[in-house]
């Protein structure tokens, strides 16, 4: 049915990872864990682990500048911008897995599905990029609607894979002569150029790597020939097996009290990642009696800062958590340091609470937690101590995720109040907030505040549209400001993300802020690493 396979070399075919060279000596091999489930297809990726599988099999026209702000070249070696359209030219030393040179149609057909598959980081490009196209074999144009500031930034969730083996590879489906657009081959194998080629694919169960030694990049030290992903590990598991020696790097999601277990044992360590997004309560304006700014206050005075802290302690030096005063972390580009830091006053909340229209008494405050993150049990709980002391009655309500996203559709449905962990997508400020508080994206997980501002809206069109840096870092500032004071949201704290680890790992993106990226998930890059 589908004629286009006879035309692709069968150099595409799948399978082609068995051409990549290994290191000559015995393989050294690195071993992690995540949550399941890891999703393969570039096009559908957006979580931590899928990040992970992201920044490995394939690679970016631009990445951001390790320990600072900008972009960098990456398979692009240059670019350059001319209002709305910006034009890159590829190196011209780069292969896919299947040994097929990247060229520009490579990125058009990259970009081309990503859109047409509706899913992912779609939603980065799908209202702003009016046409790319290849002009050349080794230069692509963007061309966008209106000047769009994040776009760069964007790229850094634009993966390029490698259009012959996908076309290699249809199956039947939705897409005319595309069929399926690759999606079935690219569920279960990656077709990129990155610096480690994947083996073997189970989602809920483990991720295989091996080096590529054919990459366009040098490899920083004694990076791992062979890395294993394994999924949905209980920490109790974790721990034995590092205490064994048969496992490196735990996941972010385990409980304090087992990282700090790990932590004390030998031969280990704890990496970790921050600055690039926090722990956000998140209050529902729309439903009583939280529709009143002063309720809102009132909550975010009550609320015990220092013990919500204390909860995330690993160590007396580790934590995975420090203060927050507004909704960008320390480093990313509006975050404003002038901002008051936010402790529990209860006079304050008093004082609130009587300009607050409603009595505290004649409502109860449904208090949610995702059931697949315990410590949010831990929280509420505190939360619910806290409230109570204003007059507030209060539910705490246990919700698995599947279930959160499916209440998160409607106001009535959206808890009071709602625990999440929101990290930034991409190294811009804007794929932080404009998803949790522009109103056209009521409705979705990140935004069940259900803000509607007007004002809010004006300050995040401005930071899109506002191509200067210094401008914009004002414009962010601004609306840092006015969600404090309009609080939607209480800024519990920062993420620290803290990975326990065995010392015979080196993972300088996870250890020294000046190596480090400001994107989720993009310091696990394993050629960063060295194993011993």
């Amino acid at each position: 049915m589908i004629d286009v396979k006879t035309s692709v070399s069968a150099l595409a075919l799948a399978g082609a990872t068995a051409l990549l060279p290994m290191a000559a000596g015995a393989q050294t091999t690195l071993r992690l864990d995540e949550v399941a489930v890891g999703e393969l297809d570039p096009a559908k990726a957006t979580d931590y682990a899928d990040s992970i599988l992201m920044f490995n099999a394939y690679d970016t026209l631009l990445l951001p500048t390790r320990g600072g702000g900008g972009m960098a070249p990456h398979l692009a070696e240059s670019w350059a911008a001319a209002g709305t359209t910006f034009t890159f030219t590829l190196r011209d030393d780069v292969a896919f897995a299947s040994g097929n040179p990247l060229t520009a149609a490579d990125v058009v057909f990259s970009y081309d599905r990503l859109i047409a598959l509706g899913q992912g980081f779609s939603h980065l490009f799908r209202d702003h990029v009016a046409s790319v196209e290849a002009t050349g074999d080794r230069t692509v144009v963007f061309t966008l609607n209106q000047p769009y500031a994040p776009f760069l930034a964007g790229l850094t969730r634009l993966q390029i894979v490698d259009s012959a083996t996908v076309l290699a590879n249809l199956e039947d489906g939705d897409f005319g002569d595309l069929g399926d657009y690759g999606q079935a081959f690219l569920s279960a194998n990656a077709a990129g150029t990155g610096a480690y080629a994947v083996t073997a694919h189970n989602p809920q169960e483990e991720t295989t790597f091996a080096r590529n030694d054919g990459y366009f990049l040098p490899f920083d030290g004694a990076a791992p020939d062979v890395v294993r992903l394994r999924y949905g590990l209980e920490g109790a598991t974790v721990r034995t097996l590092i205490a064994r020696g048969e496992h490196d790097i735990a996941s972010q999601w385990l409980p304090p009290e087992i990282v700090r277990g790990i932590a004390e044992g030998d031969g280990t360590q704890l990496l970790l990642e921050s600055g690039t997004g926090g722990f956000y309560i998140k209050l529902n304006t729309q439903k009583p009696p939280l529709d009143d700014v002063h309720c809102r206050r009132a909550l975010a005075y009550a609320l015990d800062y220092a013990s919500v802290l204390a909860l995330v302690q690993v160590t007396d030096e580790v934590a995975q958590g420090q203060p927050a005063n507004g909704p960008l972390p320390v480093g990313m580009l509006g975050s404003d340091p002038g901002l008051a830091y936010p402790g529990q006053d209860m006079d304050r909340a008093q004082q609130e609470l009587e300009a607050c229209a409603y009595a505290p008494g004649d409502h109860t405050l449904e208090i949610s937690w995702i059931a697949e993150v315990p410590i949010e049990e831990r929280f509420a709980l505190l939360m619910q101590s806290n409230f109570q002391q204003l007059g507030f009655g209060t539910e705490v309500v246990r919700v698995p995720w599947a279930l959160f996203t499916e209440r998160a559709t409607s106001v009535e449905s959206t808890p009071h109040i709602s625990q999440l962990f929101v990290n930034s997508t991409t190294p811009d400020p804007d794929a932080l907030v404009y998803n949790m508080y522009h109103s056209t994206v009521a409705g979705t997980w990140q935004s069940v505040e259900w803000l509607q501002n007007d004002d809010v809206d004006r300050l995040l069109e401005a930071g899109r549209a506002e191509l200067d840096q210094d401008a914009r870092a004002a414009i962010y500032q601004e609306l840092g400001a006015l969600l404090v004071d309009l609080q939607p949201t209480i800024y519990a704290y920062e993420t620290q993300s803290v990975f326990p680890a065995s010392s015979r790992v080196t993972a300088p993106s996870l250890s020294d802020p000046a190596q480090s990226y400001l994107v989720n998930g993009m310091n696990f890059m394993f050629r960063h690493m060295s194993v011993e």
